[in-house]
């Protein structure tokens, strides 16, 4: 058939069907669309099947700008003759600057001067990289459009011909096709699958909030924080990162092209593009520019217990003392503060185990800290003026009586204040400090964990909040925010995902619903609470770390339930509210992954379900599980059964088997932890991030990676006693019960799963250095060093171990002690050789290394021929073994290597003769 036939057959078919050229953009994602709201906007109202969420309602072609000029890099738009804008007036002027940073990382930046800019300090660097990305443009129909050309690929990352540009004041959006459909990121909500669904059109609100999160079902609720970052595959394995920094409230719209569309409702859109080309690469240039994640504590990578609800002390006792008497590995028990408490928080300091106490940010108005805090000048969020101040409230409290200080109610008895962390005298910052400080001086934490910082308040603009029928808590009188039509605030024009997911506002949900009004301000009135809400847990974790460092003298760990990029600098995060059911356990382990490409690795879920009751074979599996996510934490809720593992006596074996592996392999979690700190890179990462080509790695979400070289393939489902899996091609060795040692094919696989074993572990061919457990990471850290080595193809294997004090505050790699050393392997038919390097010189003292276990080792050694730096060493042959039938050489002498005794360490050994 000719090509001008088929074209012509082509535009008969979409005359008769009604084709159109691509993604619908909504014009009305509020609720309740008809036919007449719809055209009244001047919009196409044209119902379809939606069973993949088609709006009925969008807009008409032509949407957006064309260009009036360009000078260089800066391109100045002109509102075009196209549709307007149905929730707002359209600026008639915008400008679209572009720059790049370190020649690598592109900056798109479109809007207006003086407009609302977030106050985030980010350190802007990035890591250099060959790839280089290019900005065109082109215009037709009066319709101008960008896009972000890879040049070595000529491949178009981000391309805006699809139309949709609406700048307004409290409305912006854009429109882009994709180049695949291999997108990830986007947050926080709880994503069902680790890859977007580019199969349907779905909507996922960002804005914090106090919600748990819903794994269920597929849900696109907002949750804690704000994470407006994204990576994308492209067809030929490449990637690259794109990050929107905004703080507003915002939404995104996934839809078939593969398209997206981005709304938010304040601010400029600037835009950031990543080149990678590597996932890990463009991770790294992510966080180079955001700023790089903390170094966490050695035992804040320890077991961890905690519980909303102990009856009182003696609960809290026996439960640890059960987790204790079950030989569980534990590093952290968490709880309230009761009378006799600091006694046992000295008790447990004595069993080298540490404690995290919560602090929510909210003050009770009657309480000394908020005295103290008004003597201190310290600020709080406040009404914009002295008319908007709700007395019945405010007079209850002489100390905020006759004061703009927004009152809410959280968990304490009376109204409380919310700290203002953007007041830019600091003062705020340092009564917060000073109260951490106080409280230390009176209980020992190790760590803090703060809670509530979205920021949270109960029952807002209700008039009968939940509270008033739970008898633990006083009927306080809840806030109310202005909800007639002058409050542009509380009620914009478009109230985004956050608000319309909920019911809209016949059903009293606003975007200040479980939270302070938006119409509130900080820093005397130079931010608007409406612009920087999302901002609230990243300012607070700032001089809450500050004030942990400074308390203690240690570096500690801060772990935060609202985030923003960035966050990770000072924070680690857990994943909310969850329920216990075997969806969110599945929903946890992507959670995991998203968070280490948000640039938090510190990260993890409340174990066995924070909501509702377990079950003894849920938590089994996510005891399994958890034992492999950093932040590694047992909490469930007031009112349900104790969930510790010693509960059941199969999941305290299962628990034990689990954390002793994780222990033993802390020395490699940390040393991975060492490397997001000093370099960004993940700790817990998809598969695709090593296999980039591999299509099946694609959406791979429920199985992991620990760093480049550990597969991790969870049990998620009730009742599995086998596991279903993926091994990308490679030189795989299980680690786990099943054929540990050997060696085991790639591509798909069904290995067994009982209760009583680990659940399924590989290793490819690296060298992992690692630790004999015990019961505390303090102990753990004396046992002599142990190094698994599983060679490649070629018999070779590479690894690193980092190790500091585990303690000491970082305040720069380039002068922190630590040591570093480089190990690499190497056998032949006649021996073997492994040279440790030592790269970097510390002072910490080192325990030294004295077992090697070696994989797919060809025949067996003569242990009469081991020579150390020339030297000849007398191996152990009573604790040192080799089997012929696995291949797997055991090599254990007390004091074998010191690992410090040279900057340069040979080991080497020939074979017996045959």
């Amino acid at each position: 058939m000719k090509p001008n036939i088929l074209n012509s057959l082509l535009l008969l078919f979409c005359l008769l069907t009604t084709c159109e050229a691509g993604p619908r953009i909504n014009c009305y994602p509020e609720p309740n669309a008809n036919q007449n709201l719809c055209e009244t906007r001047g919009c196409i109202w044209n119902p379809v099947d939606d069973v993949d969420g088609t709006p009925w309602c969008y807009f008409k072609d032509g949407v957006g700008y064309n260009l009036a000029s360009q000078n260089g890099t800066t391109f100045n738009l002109q509102k075009n003759n196209g549709p307007k804008n149905p929730w707002g007036i359209d600026f008639q002027n915008i400008q679209i600057r572009t720059s790049t940073i370190g020649g690598s990382v592109l900056n798109v930046k479109i809007g207006v001067d003086c407009r609302y800019e977030p106050p985030v300090d980010f350190p802007r660097s990035t890591i250099a990289t060959s790839e280089i990305l290019s900005f065109t443009t082109a215009s037709s129909d009066d319709l101008f459009w960008f896009s972000v050309i890879r040049n070595s690929t000529n491949r178009k990352i981000f391309d805006t011909s699809l139309g949709g540009l609406i700048f307004s004041d409290q409305f912006i959006q854009l429109s882009t096709y994709l180049p695949s459909e291999n997108m990830y990121g986007w947050g926080e909500n709880a994503h069902q699958s680790l890859k977007h669904n580019f199969s349907r059109y779905l909507t996922w609100g960002m804005l914090a909030r106090d919600q748990p999160p819903n794994s269920g079902n597929l849900d696109t609720m907002n949750l804690y924080g704000v994470h407006p970052f994204y990576m994308c595959l492209e067809p030929d394995g490449n990637a690259h990162g794109v990050f929107i920094f905004n703080s507003n409230p915002q939404e995104v719209t996934t839809a078939p092209g593969p398209s997206l569309i981005y709304r938010t409702i304040g601010g400029n859109l600037d835009i950031y593009f990543f080149p990678g080309p590597t996932p890990a690469l463009v991770i790294q240039q992510y966080l180079a520019f955001i700023g790089k994640p903390f170094l966490p504590a050695y035992w804040a990578l320890g077991y961890q217990l905690s519980r909303y609800g102990y009856s009182g002390l003696d609960e809290m006792k026996q439960r640890v003392g059960a987790v204790r008497d079950a030989g569980i590995p534990g590093s952290v028990p968490k709880s309230e503060n009761w009378s006799g408490f600091e006694d046992y928080v000295n008790v447990m300091h004595g069993w080298n185990m540490k404690m995290i106490p919560i602090f929510d940010p909210a003050v009770e108005a009657d309480y000394l800290p908020f005295q103290r805090a008004m003597a201190a000048n310290a600020k709080f969020i406040e009404w914009e003026d002295y008319s908007q101040v709700q007395p019945n409230i405010q007079n209850l409290y002489p100390m905020a009586k006759n004061t703009k200080v927004m009152l809410g109610v959280v968990w304490p008895d009376h109204h409380v204040a919310f700290p203002d962390f953007l007041d830019s005298t600091g003062r705020t910052q340092a009564w917060w400090k000073t109260e951490l400080e106080l409280y230390h001086s009176q209980l020992s934490f190790d760590g803090i964990w703060i809670d509530m910082n979205e920021p949270a308040n109960f029952g807002t603009n209700e008039q009968h909040p939940w509270y008033f029928d739970d008898a633990d808590h006083p009927n306080d009188a809840p806030l109310f925010c202005p909800t007639n039509g002058t409050n542009r605030w509380d009620l914009p024009p478009y109230q985004t995902h956050a608000v319309y997911y909920y019911g809209g506002n016949e059903n009293n949900v606003y975007l200040s619903s479980k939270t302070l009004c938006l119409a509130g301000v900080q820093n005397n009135g130079s931010y608007r609470f409406y612009d920087v809400k999302n901002l609230y847990g990243l300012k607070e974790a700032i001089p809450t770390q500050q004030a942990l460092m400074e308390c203690t003298g240690k570096r500690g760990a801060v772990v935060s339930r609202s985030t923003f990029p960035s966050a990770g600098r000072y924070a680690g995060h857990w994943l909310g509210d969850n329920t216990a059911r075997w969806e969110d356990l599945r929903t946890s382990v992507i959670g995991a992954q998203e968070f280490n490409l948000f640039g938090i690795p510190y990260v993890g879920s409340d174990v066995c379900g924070f909501l509702g009751t377990s079950n003894e074979e849920l938590c089994l599996r996510w005891q399994q599980m958890g034992a492999f996510h950093s932040f590694f934490r047992n909490h469930n809720t007031l009112g349900e059964p104790a969930q510790d593992p010693a509960v059941w006596p199969s999941v305290a074996a299962a628990t034990k088997t689990a954390n002793l592996f994780r222990y033993q392999y802390l020395p490699y979690l940390f040393s991975l932890h060492f490397q997001a700190s000093q370099s960004g890179l993940t700790v817990v990462r998809p598969v695709f991030f090593e296999y980039p080509t591999d299509t099946e790695t694609l959406d791979l979400g429920y199985q992991f990676m620990w760093g480049s070289n550990i597969l991790v393939a969870p049990v998620l489902y009730q009742g599995a006693v086998t596991t279903n899996l993926y091994l990308p091609t490679d030189v795989w060795y299980s680690l786990f019960d099943y054929r540990y040692g050997s060696k085991i094919d790639s591509g798909y696989i069904t290995v067994p799963s009982p209760t009583t074993s680990r659940i399924p572990v590989f290793v490819r061919g690296d060298a992992i250095p690692r630790q004999t457990p015990t019961t505390t990471t303090t102990m753990s850290r004396h046992n002599p060093f142990e190094l698994l080595i599983a060679p490649c193809q070629l018999g070779k294997a590479v690894g690193v171990l980092y190790w500091d004090d585990g303690q000491s505050i970082v305040d720069s790699f380039d002068t922190h002690d630590f040591h570093q050393f480089d190990f690499n392997y190497i056998s032949t038919s006649n021996g073997a050789q492994l040279t440790i390097t030592r790269t970097r010189k510390g002072t910490i003292v080192l325990p030294t290394m004295d077992i090697l276990e070696i994989f797919n080792y060809p025949s067996p050694p003569n242990f009469r021929s081991f020579f150390l730096n020339g030297q000849s060493v007398n191996i152990n042959v009573q604790s040192s073994t080799y089997s012929g039938i696995t291949k797997t050489l055991y090599i254990s002498t007390k004091d074998l290597i010191d690992l410090t005794s040279s900057d340069s360490i040979t080991l080497e050994w020939s074979n017996v003769s045959k």
